[in-house]
Parts: C-alpha cells; structure tokens; sequence
C-alpha cells in the first residue's frame, strides 16, 4: 500500500495524513471545504516546524513530507489509484454511511476502505458496500503523529487477511495496533467516555469544581490531563455522540450522558474548538499553550 487517501481534512484527517506523509506515503487529502483543506495543510507546516524545532526531523523529512500530501474537493477524483482509504469525516452515522457508499462505487474493487470513527458500528458502515470484508475500523488517537495506539477495529464480515494487512500497516507508522471486535464504543472509549461522563455528574451535582476535578484526577491517578480538560479537547459535541452511541447500543443506564453535558452542547459550548468548554480558551494561545504542554 503505497497511495492513500484520507477523507476529511479537520483534526484526525489532517493528523492521519501528516503521519502517513511523514511515513514516505502519497497521501491524497480530500475535503469539500477549500478552507478546511488549507487549514489542514497548515496545521501540518506548523506541527512539522515543531519537530523541527525539537530536532526529531530534518528540513528535509519535512519538505518531503508536504510533497507527499496533494489535497483535492471531490472523492471521486482523490481515490483514483490509491490502495487505503481511511475516512476521518465528522462522528455522524448517516454522513459515513452517504461517504462509503460513494468510496465503494468508485474505488478499485481491491482496495480497501477504513474508517477512524470512535465509536460507530464498523459492522453497520461494511453493510452499506459491496465489499464488507474489505471494511475495517483505524481509530487513531489525538493528537495522530504523538499519540502511537491505534484501534483496529474489524467488523462481523471484515477478512483476516484485511486484518492482517492493516495491523502491519499501522507498525509501518510506528504506531501500536490492537486488534478489537466491533462493540459499541470499541475499547478506548467504551472506558474513557463514562469516566468522562462521571466527572461531569460529579460537576453537576457540585461536589467539586472543574479545577478540583481534573487536579485529583491529574495528581491522584497520574493522568496527563483532567477529564474534563480532555473533554475539551476531544470537542464536548464529539463526547456527546459517543456517549448516545453506546447508551442505544446497550440499552443500559449508565451510558446516559450527562445532563450538563447536553445542555453545553446545546449552547454551542463544544470546548477548544467553539472557544470555551470547561475551560475558556477565547486566546488562542492559551489553548495552543495547554496542547503543547500535554503533547511534550
């Protein structure tokens, strides 16, 4: 697999892209937005110029590496010739749906099509193709050129050569691929999203502060980053559809999001993306500040 394409140039696409450019990949990067794909690239220049900065690439590696990204606004021109598509669009189940059936009726027949969602059904996307066995889930972690897991999620009909072939793929990277069956909420988020979720609650019902919250959880469990900080940063809109997946997938009470999860979201309050979430990041530098310390 040389030629691969990545569909959605926001957060995770722009991400997936850089670490498959990086890895010596051509990697076509689609989105509909002319906007969205020059913040892409642009997000990529700056995080390469910091590892510049840090020395763990060359000038070279990352003129190379933007010389291996050409960008394009129509799927059916930017799958032509590639062997991966890896679909990062926004966590909407009727969107991935709408994208996959369109991937299946232009790609080549063998290639193969994957999805970094986090939470919906991998079974459910195959079953809209022609090509279920070819289907597979690659759910990267934010931010995708640090973060080295990755979740490879196989749905009821997805081969094991397929399998085989996307975990190896993902070492090609560098990263860590853990193979996992198609369960709501997979395994990363299946266990951080109601961890999240019950520290909103415990938000809520005014045990304690944000601050408060997110230090026990810092200084008491070693995590990086609070909970809610994170929450933040992941987009409180994204917790929210993540948590409604798995409380319709299991039926059970304790996926229930947070009623002052919903009501933020309502509100516009989506965390580092809309400017204010728990925290407020209305300067910009303040939010880039925050990121740089956890991705140190």
């Amino acid at each position: 697999m040389n030629n691969i394409a990545v569909v959605g140039a926001g957060t995770m696409g722009n991400g997936i892209a850089h670490t498959f450019a990086q890895s010596g990949f051509k990697v076509h990067l689609i989105d509909i937005s002319d906007v969205s794909l020059k913040n892409g690239v642009t997000t990529i220049t700056r995080n390469l110029d910091r590892m510049v900065a840090k020395e763990t690439i060359t000038n070279a590696q990352k003129e190379s590496t933007l010389k291996n990204i050409t960008t394009f606004t129509s799927i059916n021109d930017g799958v032509k010739n590639v062997n991966l598509v890896v679909e990062a669009a926004t966590e909407n189940v009727d969107l991935k749906l709408k994208i996959f059936k369109q991937l299946d009726e232009v790609c080549d027949k063998d290639c193969v099509l994957a999805t970094n969602t986090s939470s919906i059904s991998i079974t459910q996307i195959a079953a809209v193709t022609n090509r279920p066995d070819k289907v597979i889930g690659m759910h990267f972690m934010n931010p995708v050129p640090i973060m080295p897991l990755v979740e490879i999620i196989r749905g009821y009909t997805t081969s094991d050569a397929i399998t085989k072939t996307i975990m190896e793929l993902s070492e090609t990277l560098g990263k860590t691929p853990v193979e996992v069956n198609d369960y709501p909420g997979f395994v990363a988020n299946r266990i951080l999203m109601p961890m999240i979720n019950e520290s909103i609650e415990t938000l809520f019902n005014g045990v304690a502060g944000v601050g408060e919250i997110d230090t026990v959880m810092k200084l008491g469990m070693a995590h990086p980053m609070g909970p809610l900080q994170l929450a933040d940063f992941i987009g409180l809109d994204v917790c929210l559809s993540i948590l409604n997946v798995m409380y319709d997938g299991f039926k059970n009470p304790k996926y229930a999001p947070c009623p002052l999860l919903v009501n933020m979201v309502r509100a516009g309050k989506l965390g580092v993306k809309s400017g204010e979430g728990f925290y407020d990041y209305s300067e910009s530098k303040k939010a880039e500040k925050i990121a740089k310390q956890f991705i140190k």
